[in-house]
């Protein structure tokens, strides 16, 4: 069968699974794209560097269009998150647990891995910006440290969404559509456009535009106790409280409940009811937005370019299922859970030529409103203050039991961010070669969060409790009255850098490079909570002044004594609370081109993540016995930083039949940030601290093969091995220990796609492609409580998790965690289980249109993506089921 230029061209473009964006010529030899990975632009065989990337027709032809979809192409990265728009990315291993989602803007830890968006950093801690793939030439993905070029959050590698630009050439237009059902859920349905015109021959202007709407299948049932349904324990909340509903007297004299409750056996939690609240496949999601670019030619050796997109992510419901309950779609939620996550970014960037320069200024601003309502019902399972929460405090009805523990948290958060950057690159006929630049960050995220947590008078006007004065209810007036606790915070990062890297061709086969990067990033935290005036608080950390420490409530000679024993650390705070840090990051790399296909090479590389301010430093823990006698939650966790060593080949081999890009790497991570919630014997307030040192070491792959005129496969790889080698000793026993693997990420993850084509009567080309992905075990978070959560959620639901454990000490150490008899828990993690996803598609295609029918999910795997705990009881966040459906494409050139 005699092949086509086109059919060849679209044979490679649906090809790719996982690595390289490439087409496939008439005389079947794989071609390569050309990437920016090193800020130049190179063949992507030649960078002397790990990178992958799925180019814009293989993110069309697979039906790639969100966050989850493509990181399911990229077995080297995994994402970890609650739903769309709620996510967070890991590469290589170098994970760890994040802050409940919640609440993830106010705790501001800093991403290990950098999204970008062009030239633009977009990242944000807890909720990375999740952008439609709509009209995009590329996903590139550099793993490993990329902190020289690419700056903080760096750490761990960088992941950029390329967007096509105008062109100048000539008109196009086309338009994409998608209908699809899923079982046991809604049919979705969407449709992209986009039209690219040169207005004269110096501008152009290209515009993109996307209507999404992703029906739900997860059911939020009715909630009926004995069935798997919320029934709620007294002994939960007795033992979370201190005891306080073992003993009935105390309860009546501090009137935390009704004083006809004699027994602490009558003091069960009022089982709450959902009736208004059951529908069936209520996890809708809509994605809507557009792109807007405008390409003009100054003249010849200048270029100006500038774009704008806008985008709102509205999602209803949950994402993930109760597994106490029958079937692996329902769950109970008692409040409306609805969240709108819009953004606008402006990007321009001016590139032109100085002699023997290219110069690069580029720049951008985004403005990013994230409005949440979610259900909090769950907090009643934690903290240290449950029987307050719910127990009857004011009423003068006669209760037998606790209040309705439903309860609601409302947030606002608002981020800005510009960044600019000028760079330059020479271009003279050299044996050495120089990229050089400046970089400015200035970002700030305010977020005011409402919590309904009690029903009590107490907290009937907020406003007048409140600690504190900054950015408490802007407006003026008061907060409503079922608020019951408000965090109103501030945090903005102001960073300045300067980078480079140098190449130099020692003979025409074997260059050097080393690069750096200086940088400053000064961090202040500022605003308040219902309780604490965290402005404040800071900035008396900062001074150590005796009044001021005070004045918050701390004793000056205690907190003085733990400064001195390095206890608490403060040396990188100044008097007006802002935290500074400076460093000088390096690279190294030699590259050999042993033959004109294949390419050897070696690098060392560092990155890093800032400090993080939390909003209760500084304060004693609750409990005050066994591990956490005399602790002081740190004012700030410390940078963490990952040192890598890696090796790596690229190769054409078989006379361009076969490619195989493979690198093995090890990592070290010091002194590695991790979120902390323990509200029973810490603080009720998240906050961030180092758990310890880590090591990694793997070996990615990808494999591609021209099997035929008609055949292409292509696969990819990681292999993964860590362990925590430190472990902070305040966290002994409550943290994984020494030897166990970090959380979230797989030994083995992988995926193989095939693709066969075939002539179709008329002049059309038909398609079969087939691609299969397998993720690996992976632990869930960093703390051993998976016990702990299993043993509430048996109280408070009458039945089990069922979920998987790994058991990983006898028991906690100390008074971690205690039953009503005293009795110590074991410790393990939650195992988020294998799984294997099958996608099939068959099409026909001409030069214009495509019509494709497609099975996602062949085989229904209903996969563990996540289990999340930020509610004391687990919840499993999944994939979609099974569906079909069909694609139109019309392409008009």
């Amino acid at each position: 069968m005699q092949k086509t230029h086109l059919s060849c061209a679209i044979l490679a473009a649906l090809a790719s699974s996982s690595v390289f964006a490439q087409e496939v010529q008439s005389k079947a030899k794989i071609e390569t794209i050309e990437v920016t990975a090193t800020k130049r632009t190179e063949s992507i065989q030649d960078v002397p560097v790990a990178v992958s990337a799925l180019n814009g027709d293989t993110l069309e032809n697979l039906g790639i269009d969100s966050f989850q979809d493509y990181v399911e192409f990229l077995p080297n990265v995994v994402f970890q998150g609650t739903g769309p728009g709620q996510n967070e990315i890991y590469i290589r291993g170098a994970a760890t647990t994040q802050s409940n989602i919640m609440l993830s803007s106010v705790q501001a830890l800093q991403p290990s891995v950098a999204f970008y968006v062009d030239e633009q950093p977009v990242s944000m801690a807890g909720r990375n910006l999740d952008v439609y793939a709509t009209d995009i030439q590329r996903v590139e993905v550099l793993p490993g440290p990329q902190g020289t070029l690419f700056g903080a959050s760096s750490q761990a590698g960088t992941v950029r969404l390329i967007t096509k630009k105008p062109d100048h050439s000539t008109f196009s237009a086309g338009f994409d559509t998608n209908i699809g059902f899923t079982r046991g859920g809604e049919m979705s349905n969407a449709v992209e456009a986009y039209f690219n015109m040169p207005i004269t021959d110096d501008l152009a202007v290209r515009v993109a535009a996307y209507n999404d709407r992703q029906g739900g299948w997860i059911d939020n049932i009715l909630n009926v106790p004995g069935e798997g349904g919320y029934i709620g324990s007294a002994q939960v909340i007795s033992r979370i409280s201190g005891g306080v509903l073992s003993d009935p007297v105390a309860m009546d004299a501090n009137r935390i409940t009704n004083p006809d409750i004699s027994s602490a056996a009558e003091a069960d939690v009022v089982s709450p009811k959902n009736d208004a609240l059951v529908e069936d496949d209520f996890n809708d999601a809509i994605y809507a937005g557009a792109r807007f670019g405008l390409s003009y030619h100054i003249n010849d050796d200048w270029d100006l370019l500038v774009q704008h997109t806008q985008q709102t992510l509205e999602t209803e419901g949950v994402f993930a299922y109760d597994p106490n309950l029958d079937g692996q779609s329902s769950t109970n939620r008692f409040q409306p859970e609805e969240n709108t996550d819009e953004f606008g970014l402006t990007t321009w960037t001016l590139e032109g030529r100085l002699e023997k320069l290219d110069v690069v200024y580029t720049g951008g601003y985004l403005n990013r409103e994230i409005d949440t309502l979610a259900d909090y019902t769950g907090y009643t399972n934690g903290g240290l203050f449950s029987a307050y929460y719910v127990c009857n405090y004011n009423s003068t009805e006669s209760e037998d039991r606790c209040l309705d523990p439903t309860k609601f948290y409302q947030e606002d958060t608002t981020t800005t961010r510009s960044t600019h950057e000028l760079r330059f690159n020479t271009t003279m006929d050299t044996p050495w070669r120089l990229t050089a630049g400046l970089f400015y960050d200035d970002q700030e995220v305010a977020t005011v969060g409402q919590f309904n947590i009690a029903s009590t008078e107490k907290f009937d006007n907020l406003s007048t409790t409140l600690v504190g004065s900054e950015g408490i209810n802007s407006d003026g007036g008061p907060f409503p009255s079922d608020i019951s606790f408000v965090n109103d915070i501030t945090h903005t990062i102001e960073q300045i850098a300067v980078f480079g890297q140098f190449e130099y061709d020692i003979t025409d086969t074997l260059t050097a490079s080393i690069g750096a990067r200086w940088y400053q990033i000064d961090d202040e935290y500022k605003g308040s909570t219902s309780t604490v005036d965290v402005s404040r608080r800071v900035k008396a950390f900062g001074t150590l002044d005796a009044d001021e420490l005070a004045a918050v409530g701390e004793d000056p000679e205690l907190v003085m004594a733990a400064v001195a024993s390095n206890q608490l650390d403060v040396s990188l705070l100044d008097s007006d609370g802002v935290l500074s840090v400076d460093d000088t990051i390096f690279k190294f790399s030699l590259d050999w081109k042993v033959h004109e296909d294949i390419l050897l090479f070696a690098n060392y590389s560092e990155g890093f993540r800032p400090p993080v301010t939390n909003r209760v430093g500084g304060g004693l823990a609750s409990n005050q016995s066994g591990k956490f006698e005399n602790f002081r939650i740190p004012v700030y966790s410390t940078t963490d930083t990952l040192d890598n060593y890696e090796i790596g080949i690229k190769g054409d081999f078989f006379d361009g039949q076969v490619r195989v890009n493979a690198t093995a790497f090890y990592s070290e991570i010091t002194d590695l940030q991790t979120s902390r919630f323990d509200p029973t014997n810490i603080s009720f307030l998240v906050f961030t601290d180092n758990v310890g040192d880590a090591e990694i070491r793997g070996l990615d792959a990808d494999i591609m093969w021209l099997a035929s005129d008609n055949l292409v496969i292509s696969s990819a790889f990681t292999l993964l091995d860590t362990e925590l080698t430190r472990v902070n000793s305040e966290l002994e026993g409550i943290s994984s220990g020494v030897g166990s693997e970090l959380p979230y990420s797989a030994s083995f993850s992988g995926n193989i796609n095939a693709r066969y084509f075939f002539e179709v009567p008329g002049g059309k080309q038909g398609y079969v492609n087939a691609s299969v992905s397998y993720t690996g075990d992976r632990l869930a978070g960093m703390v051993m409580d998976a016990y702990v959560m299993e043993d509430a959620t048996q109280l408070i639901y009458g039945t089990g998790s069922g979920l998987k454990i790994e058991d990983e000490a006898a028991v906690y150490e100390g008074v971690t965690y205690t039953d009503a008899d005293g009795e110590t828990f074991r410790g393990g993690r939650y195992v988020q289980e294998s799984y294997v996803l099958t996608n099939i598609a068959v099409g026909v295609t001409n030069d214009e249109w495509k019509a494709e029918l497609y099975i996602d999910n062949v085989f229904d795997e209903n996969a563990i993506l996540n289990i999340d705990t930020q509610q004391f009881t687990p919840k499993v966040v999944t994939n979609r089921p099974r569906t079909i459906g069909m694609r139109f494409s019309y392409d008009y050139y």
